[in-house]
């Protein structure tokens, strides 16, 4: 039987649940997914105030040893792969219309954003090598799986720097953004496994290339699906992948926008801190996300485990949920107006305190 705890985030499953309905329906009921990522969720976050409770120390050990948090997280791999079979049989359906079409692949990209992504994001923490090669599964379904790397190596040491791709600058429009890190995320992870081969003496055809095989991964699943779904689906599949590393961007874009890490006399920047993230305590947002809106305890130690991510006074608090303020930032004046005076209070009040 499920702890009551850890009942909250079945919540997690809504989304294929939404998404495989909204690719079994037909008309308008084909953006269910969409209105539920957005509208619905939004909505409900609206209602309920944020939740700061942090658990006590007994508590999170607890929580943390128990498995059944995992076993969530397992979950999703299967069924991520399913609601990849539907798509490719509901998208090739005779007689769709172009807008029921397009309603399909955007809900496939949700779950390929939120399911293959998110979920895969707090997998690829993991040190377990079979929680990892789940991870790069899921990364696979949105064709992304290079930022297993970079992610891990990359962004959790540039965060908030100018050498960071995925860190989004003062005043940069998320589509800009979208350019920037896209490219710059394949960069950065081509760059971290060349160093990793030079510095172990591997050669680039080799087990040791980590991005290699991660490519070789993607390509096989591409192949397979051009030949047992068609072409046509395989393209489809490709503009669902790019919908759900999309949606991811424009997490990331909202998660450190603005934030930097003061340079010290050293040249080293400073040690990163719970204000250099944007958070959300929304409940059912944090629930859907396997909480994800944490980010500044996940920066400030990654390795703990997403049921025990605390809340931090100092840290941020974004005005909305993740899902209204993806929204916002589509709408860049109206995001700046909102998130510049925010920005400027946080980092004036840190240069205060040095």
């Amino acid at each position: 039987m499920l702890p009551y705890r850890a009942l909250k985030y079945l919540v997690g499953y809504s989304v294929p649940a939404v998404v495989g309905f909204s690719l079994l329906s037909h008309g308008i009921w084909v953006y269910t997914a969409l209105v539920y990522a957005f509208l619905f969720i939004p909505f409900v976050e609206l209602l309920f105030p944020p939740d700061r409770y942090n658990l006590q120390a007994l508590e999170e050990e607890i929580v943390r040893k128990d498995r059944i948090y995992d076993w969530m997280l397992y979950g999703h791999v299967p069924v991520q792969y399913a609601v990849l079979i539907l798509f490719l049989y509901q998208i090739q359906q005779p007689g769709l219309e172009v807008y029921e079409r397009v309603g399909k692949i955007l809900a496939m990209s949700i779950s390929c954003g939120v399911i293959g992504i998110n979920v895969a994001h707090e997998l690829g923490h993991r040190v377990k090598k079979s929680e990892q090669v789940m991870a790069v599964a899921l990364l696979s379904t949105s064709l992304y799986a290079h930022f297993f790397i970079e992610h891990n190596k990359g962004h959790h040491k540039h965060v908030s720097t100018p050498q960071d791709p995925s860190s989004a600058r003062y005043n940069e429009p998320v589509y800009l953004f979208y350019f920037r890190t896209i490219i710059g995320t394949f960069k950065s992870a081509w760059h971290i496994q060349m160093q990793e081969l030079k510095q172990s003496g591997a050669r680039f055809f080799s087990m040791q290339n980590t991005l290699g095989i991660l490519f070789v991964f993607e390509l096989i699943l591409l192949i397979s699906i051009a030949c047992f779904a068609g072409l046509a689906a395989c393209l489809y599949f490709i503009l669902a992948a790019v919908g759900g590393f999309l949606l991811l961007e424009s997490v990331q874009y909202i998660e450190h926008y603005g934030l930097q890490r003061a340079l010290k006399q050293s040249g080293q920047f400073e040690r990163v801190m719970p204000w250099h993230s944007w958070n959300s305590d929304h409940i059912f947002g944090r629930m859907v996300l396997y909480e994800l809106t944490r980010h500044s305890d996940h920066h400030y130690l990654a390795s703990r485990k997403y049921q025990i991510l605390r809340h931090h006074d100092e840290a941020p608090q974004l005005p909305m949920g993740y899902p209204a303020m993806i929204l916002l930032a589509l709408i860049p004046p109206a995001f700046f107006y909102v998130m510049n005076p925010r920005v400027k209070a946080i980092l004036t009040a840190h240069s205060e305190k040095e």
